[in-house]
């Protein structure tokens, strides 16, 4: 495998009960627009949905920079840790994966 190639964030999770949906998109929306999207190498996010199951899908330019932007969110700013309210932490389950093909 090739450091060129794109490195995805997957993590799924559930929100917590009675979390607005509306809210936490609107929360979703703040913190891509002011911190996610101006990361190193940042090229997308892609937030899925299966009944109560979400997915935050993110795709940065390489698993370096996927690294880096993790390391950072360890200490979240008060638009993340808005974010983060919504969620039932317990339920995250996260992998990082490197894009072997894209099809388009």
């Amino acid at each position: 495998m090739s450091n060129n190639n794109n490195a995805v964030y997957f993590v799924s999770y559930k929100l917590k009960k009675g979390a607005s949906i509306p809210d936490f998109l609107l929360a979703a929306e703040k913190l891509n627009d002011e911190h996610i999207s101006k990361q190193k190498g940042y090229i997308s996010w892609q937030q899925l949905v299966d009944g109560e199951t979400w997915v935050d899908f993110a795709t940065f330019e390489t698993m370096e920079d996927l690294k880096s932007f993790e390391e950072a969110s360890r200490n979240p700013n008060d638009v993340a840790l808005k974010f983060y309210s919504f969620i039932n932490l317990n339920s995250c389950k996260g992998h990082h994966f490197l894009v072997e093909r894209n099809y388009q």
